[in-house]
């Protein structure tokens, strides 16, 4: 164990609950570390059920493609904390970290406040001594008191697509869940959106007006759409526009890339060219958002180079729809028959995210995600998958699971396997197979 897991884990223990939505402690401690939050670099705020993480991942090869300083704040990380945290276009070092969390601690004087508030004061302290251009800061969950939501003038708000999540924090409907994302927008500052259901769409229009928020909303004051093996096409008041195909693999990739797009052009004082955004699509990278592995211990155990083995963190209904949908692609286009990994949290809903998949796979291999406690059972995801049609198989690990894959076919065979489900499962296979 690091010393940036040590304190990490002291900080841990501070709140006997990991979600406790509110904004008094860690208002409370931004105090007591001299208001970092106000003193930062222009900032864009990001919320949304998905899509979060890939639209941040655009906007920061576009924005480094023009020669801007960019900090990054994320969350969760898959292999280390430090993931979290970009500072000028790189990931903060251990001792940097350790001084920081520290002096957070020290601040907070053993008071309660969860692990998400004191790391995200953490990374203010981190971005206000460090010099830059903009701040990509995208929420941990929900947005009105999402502790991220402390910065009163952003230079842009931006709401990525709504679905059925944490709806234990955040309302039992698409209109109560969007109404705490809103919570992210501003009075004057602009919003923009990405594609929406309808109830939500209607509650950030409502919101915009109530505040006096400029929207850029898909469909109507922007356009995105696209071919998987050309080019991805985008509209807005410029015109029509063509651009390199997004590096990130999917069809709902070329709406966060479109996103992505529409926000440079609210970005007040920065200039960024459709030369930079073409080359920032072309160079994007983040990782476990339909990764192909292609090296590593998981990938020797493939037969032959004709097999493939991919890797997705996507964990609610809509990201299945998205996994589904680049199923339903890949299979038209060269037929190979593709095979579930699955581990999810007990937080999540399996079978809403599996039944999606179930009509494009062949079998499911059931697992527990390694040494993180709030896992589904092995025996649970094997009942998720039975409920929705699928032939499921419960395995004690990855490696197991993937073992029996590959026996069940012969040597010569072409198949695509894809382990799903969980960041974190997705986490603990980055470090198995580096």
């Amino acid at each position: 164990m690091s010393t940036s897991d040590i304190v990490l884990d002291r900080l841990n223990k501070l709140h006997p609950k990991i979600i406790d939505l509110e904004l008094s402690r860690v208002e409370k401690l931004l105090a007591a570390v001299g208001h970092p939050e106000r003193k930062l670099p222009p900032v864009v705020h990001v919320a949304g059920t998905n899509g979060k993480g890939s639209v941040i991942a655009y906007l920061r090869s576009i924005l480094e493609a023009a020669g801007y300083r960019v900090h990054v704040y994320t969350s969760p990380h898959l292999v280390r904390f430090h993931e979290r945290i970009r500072l000028a276009g790189k990931l903060i070092d251990e001792q940097h970290l350790i001084d920081l969390l520290e002096e957070c601690e020290k601040a907070n004087g053993g008071t309660q406040i969860t692990f998400f508030e004191i790391t995200t004061v953490a990374a203010f302290l981190a971005f206000s001594r460090e010099p830059a251009d903009i701040v990509l800061l995208e929420t941990g969950l929900g947005g009105t008191f999402d502790a991220t939501n402390v910065i009163d003038q952003p230079l842009a708000s931006v709401l990525m697509p709504i679905s059925f999540d944490h709806m234990q924090f955040l309302g039992d409907s698409l209109t109560k869940i969007a109404a705490n994302k809103a919570g992210i927008m501003k009075r004057g500052r602009p919003a923009v959106v990405s594609p929406q259901p309808d109830e939500a769409m209607t509650v950030f229009e409502t919101k915009a007006a109530e505040l006096g928020v400029p929207l850029y909303r898909f469909g109507q004051e922007w356009q995105c759409d696209g071919e998987l093996k050309t080019s991805l096409r985008f509209a807005d008041s410029r015109g029509p526009r063509l651009y390199p195909v997004p590096g990130l693999a999917g069809r709902h990739q070329f709406r966060n890339a479109g996103c992505a797009i529409a926000t440079t052009a609210v970005l007040d004082g920065f200039t960024i060219s459709d030369a930079h955004i073409s080359q920032g699509l072309r160079n994007v990278s983040w990782p476990a958002r339909m990764q192909r592995l292609l090296t590593g211990p998981l990938v020797e155990r493939l037969p032959n180079a004709k097999w493939e083995l991919w890797l997705d963190g996507g964990h609610n209904e809509e990201a299945g729809e998205v996994i589904a949908a680049m199923l339903a692609d890949w299979y038209a286009e060269d037929g190979k028959a593709a095979h579930l990994i699955f581990g999810m949290l007990n937080t999540k809903d399996p079978v809403a995210f599996l039944k999606q998949l179930a009509p494009h796979v062949e079998d499911m291999a059931a697992v527990a995600i390694p040494g993180d406690h709030a896992s589904l059972s092995v025996d649970e995801c094997v009942a998720a998958g039975a409920s929705v049609g699928m032939l499921s198989q419960g395995f004690h690990s990855v490696e197991a699971a993937l073992r029996a894959i590959v026996d069940a076919h012969g040597p010569d065979d072409s198949r695509r396997v894809l382990i799903c489900g969980s960041l974190y499962l997705a986490g603990t296979i980055l470090v198995d197979n580096s």
